[in-house]
């Protein structure tokens, strides 16, 4: 999607206080009224969405103000990023329609020029290499209440400081011996100003630089100077960044490198699920999820591969807003959202997910109409198809009672019924097995009643979807619900947050689809009519059709709960 057409998407709408600070800033002339983000993921997993939040608002706050957002990699972790992970973050934000055009960095990019800061800020007295280990270095930083003490190592000489950050840079020493800290304050009531940590010693191999570095920045020394070195205007962080935001702004003051604005958000909570990258990487690698990507994931490419759409995702972000105060959202907003969006764009079609047999007694043996139903009525450009019609049919076994009630308004002996786009029928008579189960309902149409052009003065009681049993195909349905039973399950001290997966998050079933869907592809995403909204899964081949359940038709788990 380019800028123009998200900005003439934009509503006129009430300014959050991020683009309240921005056209203030435009106003007075800061920054040479540029508005410049970045988005920096950690390669180290998969974008949730939490991260698709930020995205929507990093890149929307730029195409609002015709500005630049750029995409970069803070990959100062070596162990736990790979190129995988990279690519798969790339894949998520242009599926949700932004572009970082030509800006994409890594924080590798900066590695010389972050050592030479760390350089400069040795020969300036304010860091020095602590060889105490990181049990020491704990207790000697106190805590909110106990001031910390100084490390016997931070009055080293600065060529000494000099000659042993250049040998941990050679290799000479193992991981963990020493770190380079900064020097500012051990009584400083934020802890994150005394004297923490700017580099670390990792034997590591980088999936960009190899085995270049010995030492690796922290990612408070690295991410504000790549965002000055990149120009960034507005460094839009979450909340718990808000207490980093000193050594943010002091480390760049000392290195008298130009200095972008940190500004704090509230991260997104949902109920029901947890946002942890450490949790989500524990469901895949403990196989309590298939991958990722698993659909019951709130993963941006589980989302996708359930059939999410960006547009919903993007309306959903939008929706929630961007505040300061802290608040858990309610997963049946983001639902919502991808029926709204579906509603408009996904074709109705007919498929049985729980079949019994129902045979139109009247109607002739051998017999097939071909009868043309609409594709979505929110959208006539959609057009129409065909759709066999034959005397024996597949009907959902809800759709019928032997006993029903008044306001039941499906099937029942001597009920009238519309099967949706063809005739009236009425039930004559039904066959149950030894166990009572019903297996096959008699039914007799009337021939003047066929849609369209129905003569027949009969009213029906309801609408049913149906497929004709000659034409239809079987294909696997997947249904899901909330991965999790508790709508906080990572909120538990006493408990593991494994403990409240849902069981039931994963039913596999047999359905019978109309003869229309034997040529979908993966990713095509249909309104089965009247049992919600699906997606066909990269797992389907000709052989077998997959299709995941994205939403159902309306939200049923607070009935549940």
């Amino acid at each position: 999607m380019s800028k123009s057409e998200i900005t003439a998407n934009t509503e006129k709408e009430s300014l959050h206080f991020i683009e309240e600070i921005i056209e203030a800033d435009n106003a007075s002339g800061k920054y040479d009224n540029r508005v410049h983000t970045r988005f920096p993921p950690e390669p180290n997993g998969y974008l949730h969405i939490g991260h698709a939040k930020s995205i929507c608002l990093n890149f929307g706050i730029t195409n609002k103000y015709q500005g630049k957002t750029n995409l970069r990699f803070d990959d100062t972790n070596p162990e736990k990023e790979e190129t995988e992970y990279v690519d798969s973050i790339m894949n998520d934000v242009k599926w949700l329609g932004f572009d970082w055009e030509d800006r994409l960095f890594y924080a590798s990019d900066y590695f010389d020029r972050l050592y030479e800061c760390a350089i400069q800020l040795i020969e300036a007295g304010k860091a020095y290499v602590d060889d105490s280990t990181s049990e020491e270095i704990r207790e000697m930083r106190g805590n909110v209440n106990t001031p910390g003490t100084n490390s016997p190592y931070r009055d080293r000489s600065i060529a000494e400081n000099l000659d042993l950050f250049a040998r941990m840079k050679a290799g000479e020493f193992e991981e963990g011996a020493r770190i380079l800290r900064a020097k500012i304050d051990m009584e400083s009531p934020n802890m994150h100003m005394r004297d923490p940590a700017l580099y670390r010693i990792k034997k590591a191999h980088h999936h960009r630089t190899g085995d270049e570095w010995n030492v690796y920045p922290m990612y408070d020394f690295a991410h504000g100077l790549s965002d000055s070195f990149e120009g960034i205007t507005h460094s839009l962080c979450t909340l718990e960044f808000e207490v980093h935001r000193p050594l943010y702004d002091w480390l760049l003051v000392e290195l008298e490198l130009y200095r972008p604005q940190q500004i704090e958000f509230a991260r997104l909570n949902i109920n029901y699920t947890v946002m942890s990258k450490r949790k989500l990487r524990q469901l895949v690698e403990e196989k309590h999820v298939n991958d990722w990507d698993d659909p019951r994931m709130p993963t941006i490419s589980g989302m996708r591969r359930r059939g999410y759409t960006p547009a919903a995702i993007r309306k959903f972000a939008k929706k929630i807003g961007i505040a300061r105060r802290e608040n858990i959202i309610d997963f049946s907003l983001l639902e919502f959202c991808v029926r709204e969006d579906l509603n408009k764009t996904a074709a109705r079609v007919m498929a049985v997910l729980d079949p019994v047999k129902l045979v139109i007694t009247n109607y002739p043996e051998g017999q097939t109409e071909d009868l043309p139903l609409i594709n979505n009525p929110e959208d006539d450009s959609m057009g129409s198809r065909t759709v066999p019609f034959s005397r024996e049919l597949y009907i959902e076994r809800a759709d019928f009672m032997e006993d029903p009630p008044k306001k039941f308004f499906r099937l029942g002996p001597g009920r009238n019924v519309r099967l949706k786009g063809a005739y009236i029928i009425t039930c004559d008579d039904f066959i149950k097995d030894e166990n009572g189960t019903v297996t096959e309902i008699h039914c007799s149409y009337h021939p003047s009643s066929k849609s369209g052009s129905d003569t027949s003065g009969i009213k029906a009681k309801g609408v049913l979807h149906w497929v004709s049993i000659p034409h239809a195909f079987t294909a696997d349905v997947r249904i899901y619900d909330r991965l999790f039973s508790d709508p906080a399950p990572d909120s538990h001290k006493e408990k593991d947050f494994l403990e409240f997966i849902n069981p039931n998050s994963l039913k596999t079933i047999t359905a019978y689809l109309e003869p229309s869907l034997k040529s979908v592809k993966a990713g095509d995403r249909f309104q089965f009519m009247r049992k919600g909204y699906f997606c066909v899964d990269p797992d389907s081949t000709d052989a077998q059709l997959v299709f995941n359940r994205t939403v159902a038709l309306r939200d049923g788990w607070k009935k549940k709960s």
